[in-house]
């Protein structure tokens, strides 16, 4: 995640402390698991040896076009999600990383690019889809699905309390024949709909934050991604993890605690008690300067943990 207003530059959020969690042998192999412009990959590569790895990942095909400026023989890239980062390592013959970085969230140039959807700041095509090659839009989405589908969505991924007025508004409109298609047009229908909103907040936000992560399957992924580094991290090995909202941070906060604490096994009371997987290393949010400099970094949590014990 990163910002610069409508500039579309892009500002990588707690860039030191991510990657200075992260980096701890310059010989090891890491992960990228969201290259955008290559803030941290950048940042990465200059703290590792010649005999460091660098691997990224990313499902937007711009970010996978401005990664051809990285003329580095350490660098690879793949135009895939990170969840699919165990299968990318073993074709790679890596059985091991040094370290995974997740940077979640939605970059400056796809908000500030008026074509990809995201924003309800500009009229464009209702898209939102990370990777612009598959799956289904928005708009589409919104199109097919029942009252009851987009309502749950609105709900479970946006925390919107009007979701179903919203849902009902939309089933209408395109029963009316002129369903929504574009960012001015979901953002309209919305303000129309919601009766009471947050000082400083539009009304959209939460709406399009839900219909984003539906469409990119964000919550899903992470969930994957976040099992395939623990089973990749090799002892001493670190997760270096960025969220953006509290859908996300929370997922990320109970799979660090769940693999942090030793469980005993009520079927079994005397056996060997597991060691914990994972020791939780830090929480930062950005600074005063930086939410200053970054508006949008306002929101972003930061959390490191290392692994404990070889994978079994």
């Amino acid at each position: 995640m990163s910002a610069e207003g409508s500039t579309r530059q892009h500002r990588t959020v707690l860039l030191h402390e991510a990657v200075d969690g992260l980096v701890h042998d310059p010989d090891g192999f890491y992960i990228d698991g969201t290259f955008g412009r290559g803030g941290h990959s950048s940042l990465v590569l200059s703290r590792l040896s010649p005999q460091g790895r660098l691997l990224a990942f990313d499902k937007d095909p711009e970010a996978i076009a401005a990664s051809t400026r990285v003329q580095d023989p350490r660098f690879s890239i793949e135009h895939e999600s990170f969840a699919a980062m165990a299968e990318a390592c073993a074709r790679r013959g890596v059985a091991r990383v040094s370290g995974v970085l997740l940077d979640l969230g939605v970059s400056s140039p796809q908000i500030d690019t008026p074509e990809r959807g995201f924003s309800f700041r500009f009229d464009g095509p209702l898209d939102m889809r990370m990777d612009t090659t598959r799956g289904e839009s928005a708009a589409d989405f919104l199109a097919r699905a029942d009252e009851r589908q987009i309502a749950e969505v609105i709900r479970n991924y946006g925390e919107e309390r009007f979701a179903v007025s919203i849902a009902k508004a939309l089933v209408a409109r395109r029963q009316s024949g002129s369903p929504v298609r574009t960012t001015a047009e979901l953002s309209q229908l919305v303000a129309r709909s919601v009766k009471t909103r947050e000082a400083g907040q539009d009304p959209a936000t939460r709406t399009f934050q839900a219909l984003r992560i539906h469409v990119n399957a964000e919550l899903e992924e992470l969930e994957q991604g976040l099992n395939a580094a623990l089973a990749l991290l090799a002892p001493g090995g670190r997760l270096s993890v960025i969220s953006f909202h509290s859908l996300e941070d929370r997922i990320v906060k109970q799979f660090i605690a769940r693999h942090s604490r030793t469980e005993i096994d009520r079927r079994a009371p005397f056996a060997p008690v597991p060691d914990p997987r994972l020791l939780p290393v830090a929480r930062i949010k950005p600074g005063e300067a930086e939410v200053a400099n970054n508006p949008r970094a306002r929101s972003a949590v930061l959390r490191v943990a290392e692994r404990t014990e070889a994978p079994a």
